[in-house]
């Protein structure tokens, strides 16, 4: 791709051109996965990263400086993407005893902290249940059901790449609006 294309496709991403997006997605998506397969060696934690690194792009693209190389750019994030998957998984392979304490405690919630919580597990399936019904779906598919992309893009019969960006508009729509909620409680 020329870098006058590339150029209006960026700008016409910047400007939330869903199609634009969908496009500047798909001509990176190669490159990304594969930096990041060899840096994780496993396929579906590379495609969740992959996933959130054009989450990060198309959520950053006012910060991109057209001085730069766009594809430097998005593989920058795509490795800061991986330092935080690598610490992730770091802590959670930490000693299981070292947090016993925490646990215990978490075991011990008063009725009404437990309440709370159930309270708070409700906002969010109400929250859900607010989305558009293609999200709902989505999210459904993925957090609830735990499928892979490759059997959410079978079972709703759209293409991998569709599949990673709705994906990725779900969680970006739910977050926002979960956000959003919590300030209006406050």
């Amino acid at each position: 791709m020329k870098d006058e294309q590339l150029f209006l496709l960026i700008q016409k991403a910047k400007e939330k051109d869903q199609k634009a997006q969908t496009k500047l997605i798909n001509v990176f998506w190669v490159d990304v996965f594969s930096f990041v397969m060899k840096k994780v060696r496993d396929e579906n934690d590379a495609d969740e990263i992959t996933v959130n690194v054009f989450s990060k792009v198309l959520s950053k693209l006012d910060m991109y400086d057209p001085h730069f190389q766009f594809k430097t750019w998005v593989l920058t994030i795509a490795q800061n993407t991986i330092i935080d998957f690598w610490r992730k998984k770091s802590r959670e392979n930490q000693d299981p005893t070292e947090n016993l304490e925490e646990v215990k405690n978490q075991y011990a919630k008063s009725p009404e902290e437990l309440m709370i919580s159930a309270e708070e597990q409700k906002k969010i399936i109400k929250t859900i249940e607010s989305l558009d019904s293609n999200y709902q779906d989505i999210i459904k598919l993925r957090f609830f059901d735990e499928k892979s992309i490759k059997e959410i893009a079978e079972e709703l019969g759209i293409s991998i790449a569709n599949t990673k960006v709705r994906v990725m508009r779900a969680k970006k729509v739910l977050a926002e609006l979960l956000k959003n909620n919590d300030f209006e409680d406050q």
